[in-house]
């Protein structure tokens, strides 16, 4: 099992995702929790909460599912944003900035 600073992940997923052309999990450690939205991944019954948020990586919005287990925050998938997300994010922002 991989991990840092409070993240852990599945080295053999960590693998495939760098395989898939996917960002490194090592990239999570930049994600920037503070400026992120969150939801609910609760498509299926996964036996435990996964959330779902859309944040940035340096300049570029990021994917990140992730659930927490002892305190720590285990990464579950990590990608690029695709247009429909930006556009999510860039919709819920916007409109808490206006308010």
């Amino acid at each position: 099992m991989g991990g840092r600073q409070g993240f852990e992940w599945d080295d053999a997923k960590a693998t495939d995702n760098l395989r898939r052309g996917r960002p490194a999990f090592e990239e999570v450690l930049q994600f920037n929790f503070t400026t992120a939205i969150f939801g609910e991944d609760n498509r299926i019954d996964y036996g435990e909460v996964r959330i779902k948020a859309i944040g940035f990586v340096r300049e570029r919005l990021h994917v990140l599912v992730y659930t927490e287990r002892d305190g720590r925050i285990r990464v579950i998938s990590f990608r690029k944003a695709n247009d429909r997300e930006i556009k999510r994010y860039d919709r819920q922002t916007r409109s808490f900035h206006q308010n």
